[in-house]
């Protein structure tokens, strides 16, 4: 029966980031498995997003993760090229936040914690919105935070790709397949069977199965890990006008849009009311018709001439209980590492999860990012730690 140190269950962005950072860690000198069901990654939640970054979130550890992934998208070469160089078309447009009168105690709050850890943020008020984006109407807000550095997007496959790749050439096996058992000892995990019927035992099992992950931590016995399968759904729309210096702008309503090409693409999060578990990719085109696009026209004016072209849908890890991610070891599982419930947060954040997690592998503890207050523990100790910005 083949052992491995290391099994990572999925093998997109958060799979894949801690398997190269494991991988070329010269303190780590273990086998490492990555078990993907499917490598093209069709129906991952990591290639189905929008592939937004920014660091307008209202927690400082979330900030800081999205200021490395930020750094490290724009220093990918030095980290993943393996024979051609890499990229993963980084445009860096920025990111902003709208506000009401309504909304302006929250975004000043965010905005003081943003600045309190150095993130490349400032208030546009009123004025300042007309004379950048004469294109957008502004009647109605009172200011917007800019993310004028380090916020963007990107592509999503690229990155899991590049990752991928340099890890496989760090001599990390990635195996086709898909875990459908997990054989637990009292406290231990010791081995994951696959649909193929093999049996691989391992050391040190880690979570990264993205919207998959209650079902995973089911498999484990672990029967209260909040995340759950949400599906979201992404328009790409044609505009004949161009909207210079256009960044992806959240409206106050949590419409978003941004370009993409010579188009564009939006997206909003349903009500809490409307918004069910949910693993199919059904799309509902009424969402476009009748509630993004009279907020895109009311927004900018040149939006009431436009025509959608294309759309899917995708999936966010959802953690129902506070819209962060659980990362760590489960509390008497300790062989059990979770990288899980990052609420559409995770591409952004995961080269700095990857690096986390294998920190927790290697040393036993973190060396780069305190990502502690995103423990498992939290739930039973009641000590939930709300994000207020997921978008």
């Amino acid at each position: 029966m083949t052992t491995y140190d290391v099994i990572i269950i999925g093998g997109a962005v958060m799979g894949s980031s801690t398997a190269y950072f494991l991988s070329s860690n010269s303190d780590f000198n273990g086998k490492i498995l990555v078990i993907e069901k499917d490598p093209t990654y069709a129906q991952s939640s990591t290639c189905l997003s929008a592939g937004g970054i920014r660091q307008q979130f209202s927690n400082i550890e979330n900030i800081q993760l999205s200021q490395f992934g930020a750094s490290f998208i724009k220093n990918i070469n030095s980290y993943l090229q393996v024979d051609e160089p890499v990229s993963v078309d980084f445009r860096e447009n920025g990111y902003l936040f709208l506000a009401t009168e309504n909304g302006m105690s929250v975004l000043m709050k965010n905005h003081e914690t943003q600045l309190s850890v150095g993130a490349n943020v400032q208030i546009l008020d009123q004025a300042q919105l007309k004379e950048r984006f004469n294109w957008l109407n502004v009647d109605d807000i009172v200011a917007g935070s800019f993310g004028f550095k380090d916020s963007g997007w990107f592509d999503p496959h690229c990155l899991t790709m590049a990752l991928k790749n340099k890890a496989k050439n760090l001599k990390v096996t990635y195996l086709k397949d898909q875990v459908v058992g997990i054989q637990r000892t009292n406290n231990k995990i010791v081995s994951v069977k696959l649909s193929s019927g093999d049996v691989i035992n391992g050391g040190i099992f880690i979570n990264a199965t993205g919207a998959k992950a209650s079902h995973t931590a089911d498999m484990a016995g672990i029967k209260d890990l909040p995340v759950n399968s949400r599906k979201r759904f992404v328009f790409l729309f044609k505009c004949m006008t161009l909207l210079p210096n256009c960044p992806l702008v959240v409206d106050p309503s949590g419409a978003y849009f941004r370009p993409e090409g010579l188009n564009y693409i939006c997206g909003k999060s349903p009500d809490k009311a409307n918004d069910p578990d949910c693993e199919d990719f059904f799309m509902d085109y009424s969402v476009f018709e009748e509630e993004l696009w009279p907020v895109l026209a009311q927004r900018v004016p040149a939006f009431d001439a436009i025509k959608r072209i294309s759309s899917w849908a995708g999936h966010y890890a959802y953690n129902v209980s506070d819209q962060n991610a659980i990362i760590g070891r489960h509390p008497s599982v300790n062989n059990f590492i979770f990288a899980n419930g990052f609420s559409g947060h995770g591409l952004q954040q995961g080269p700095g999860v990857g690096r986390a997690v294998s920190e927790l592998v290697t040393y036993g503890h973190y060396k780069t990012l305190d990502l502690s207050c995103f423990a498992f523990e939290r739930f039973a100790a009641n000590k939930l730690y709300k994000e207020l910005n997921v978008v």
